[in-house]
């Protein structure tokens, strides 16, 4: 199981020692979760904020847009050390049209399953993408309490994939912790923020969630 942190509940003059920290770690990606304010109402890690700390990681980064319009972003994130960009389905871009543009990069491509929505709304693009990320909070906002309702979609997603015959990774976030991460089974990577970095040691942090 790989680790990737995300760095949203960290104040912002903290966020490049958090960052150069985090570095250090066994992490296995930096979580990135980019907002424009539209799509969730808070707006965090456009471009310019990203590629400025994408200097102080050797880490690549999982990168998670919710955003109505990535395309017109892709060319710029497509830049970076990026490891997967991860969509969500009700954005106003046409998705086919997104996952074709991060495909021409050779990136990775993800959908994200808000906790209301059912895994039906992936069935399109089961042969487009790389990557499921279950969302076990509200998303647009750090530290929210995991919630427990989502987790029978991991078992349904990997029966789906064993079905199909997908190698599709899934990955979960949202209030992980080292409590929660003991009801979570059958996931790739688990995305985990404030409990990693409100810890005295993000090294002790990220071995107890793995």
């Amino acid at each position: 199981m790989k680790v990737s942190v995300s760095y949203l509940s960290v104040k912002k003059r903290l966020i490049p020692k958090a960052i150069s920290i985090l570095d250090k770690t066994s992490m296995d990606y930096l979580h990135v979760d980019v907002m424009d304010g539209k799509y969730v109402r808070n707006k965090a890690n456009l471009y310019s904020d990203v590629e400025k700390l994408s200097y102080l990681t050797r880490k690549r980064m999982d990168i998670h847009f919710m955003v109505n319009k990535p395309l017109k972003m892709i060319d710029d994130f497509a830049s970076l050390n990026v490891f997967c960009m991860t969509f969500h389905a009700n954005i106003k871009n046409k998705l086919d049209d997104v996952i074709a543009k991060c495909q021409s990069y050779g990136i990775k491509v993800g959908i994200a399953i808000r906790p209301e929505e059912d895994i039906d709304i992936i069935l399109p693009y089961l042969d487009k993408i790389d990557l499921v990320l279950v969302m076990s909070v509200i998303p647009g906002k750090g530290g929210q309490e995991f919630m427990e309702e989502v987790l029978p979609k991991i078992k349904l997603l990997r029966e789906l994939f064993k079905k199909e015959k997908k190698n599709i990774l899934i990955s979960i976030d949202g209030g992980v912790n080292a409590d929660t991460k003991k009801l979570i089974h059958d996931v790739d990577i688990i995305v985990s923020g404030n409990y990693v970095t409100s810890s005295e040691n993000y090294e002790e942090a990220i071995k107890k969630l793995r």
